[in-house]
């Protein structure tokens, strides 16, 4: 039986809204399903980002005063040679900022002075010349700080500003993307920045930039009004040691307090955890509307095949065979599918455009609209097939008593 569409048209007609509404449905389904699949490949993505350095033996404890007078250049200085003189200890410094973590410092650097021209977006550490070792990140051009340019806690609360930074190879690809970093100024508003040096990647506090981007500065970070010693230790040995810093942190300041302490485990462990439940919700999210979508599909094919029982046996009383009914039935939720995904592209379009624009995420690829509308075609023909099949099984001598 060769099929055509102005009787596939001509039956759906017959009960427009129902099929509207599937269509609807469709489209919406399909929306969500194409960015859902992109987010949580996203989040699964950030997840499996390698955080660039020695994260297991690395932890930080947050020291703020609790007294006006709290002398923190002082209590800087004694709490790192403590920490640092420890056997277990590889390399410590003193910040403001945690990898791993949304707390940090967050600026744009520019080719040129001031918010004229393009600027890059990028997290910022404050560190001494054992920033780099604390971290166990390696150098890929360039040098490290030196003792004599690091800028000491400033009790008046208006620090030097520093002249030279080491960058991420990411931050100096996105700044330089010739290649001519090391050596190259940049700008943190006005103040000119020579970079010195180019490290491996690794990721720094996460804000709103790129995870990779990151600089640091040489600049004891007492003058933001407390200060977070950074300390990687010899494997195996970081609980032991916090452990007892903690302890001499406590006793050798009593007019200060011991404001957090925090493995970087535990800090990568909290910024998955939101990546994480992303990916599931939206998982379940989609799961469920596909389940809802599949027996929209389902319902209205078995409205249909219910409402035209006389059709059906009028048609196989005039020679329509079995196969013909189901393949009217199918081309029908083919039909119907078809609709829906014309809808649901653009829609799918439009919905990741304004993610992208709102939220940063990455531009929808079409990969995920084409996977999407495969998806559903094959669930929607299946959820289609079983009402089709019994409708061909309608004996025609029942069919056509019926009124």
């Amino acid at each position: 039986m060769q099929l055509n569409l102005r009787p596939l048209l001509a039956a759906l007609s017959r009960n427009p809204t129902g099929a509207l509404l599937v269509i609807a449905q469709i489209a919406i389904t399909l929306a969500v399903l194409c960015n859902a699949a992109s987010l949580v490949a996203h989040a699964i993505a950030r997840i499996n980002r390698p955080a660039g350095f020695d994260v297991r033996d690395t932890f930080v404890i947050g020291v703020a005063p609790l007294a006006s007078d709290f002398n923190i250049a002082s209590a800087e200085r004694e709490d790192l040679t403590y920490v640092r003189a420890l056997p277990d200890v590889a390399a410590a410094t003193v910040t403001n900022g945690q990898p791993l973590t949304h707390d940090g410092t967050f600026d744009t650097l520019a080719l040129r002075p001031g918010s004229a021209g393009a600027q890059t977006e990028a997290s910022m550490l404050p560190v001494d010349e054992q920033g780099l070792a604390t971290l166990g990140v390696p150098l890929a051009a360039g040098r490290n700080f030196r003792a004599d340019e690091v800028i000491a806690y400033s009790a008046s609360g208006s620090p030097q500003d520093p002249s030279e930074i080491i960058v991420t190879e990411a931050l100096a690809h996105a700044l330089f993307p010739a290649g001519a970093a090391l050596g190259a100024t940049v700008y943190d508003g006005d103040t000119p920045l020579t970079i010195i040096g180019i490290s491996r990647d690794f990721m720094g506090p996460q804000g709103g930039q790129p995870a990779y981007n990151v600089f640091l500065e040489p600049q004891m970070s007492g003058s933001y009004g407390y200060y977070e010693l950074l300390v990687r230790t010899r494997p195996g040995r970081r609980d032991a040691t916090l452990a007892a810093a903690k302890r001499h942190i406590a006793a050798a300041h009593p007019d200060a307090a011991i404001e957090f302490t925090q493995t970087l485990t535990e800090a990568q462990q909290n910024l998955n955890a939101g990546n994480r439940s992303m990916a599931i919700f939206l998982s379940a999210v989609t799961a469920v509307m596909l389940a809802v979508c599949c027996l929209g599909l389902f319902g209205l094919a078995a409205f249909n095949v219910s409402s035209r029982t006389k059709q059906i046996g009028v048609r196989r009383a005039v020679g329509a065979r079995r196969r013909d009914i189901v393949a009217h039935f199918v081309a029908e939720s083919a039909l119907i599918l078809g609709a829906g995904a014309a809808i649901g592209s653009v829609l799918a379009l439009a919905l990741g455009q304004w993610l992208a624009d709102h939220y940063g995420e990455p531009r929808l690829d079409l990969a995920y609209v084409f996977a999407g509308i495969l998806t559903l075609w094959i669930i929607g023909q299946l959820a289609a097939w079983e009402p089709a099949r019994r409708a061909a099984a309608v004996p025609p001598s029942v069919a056509t008593r019926t009124v």
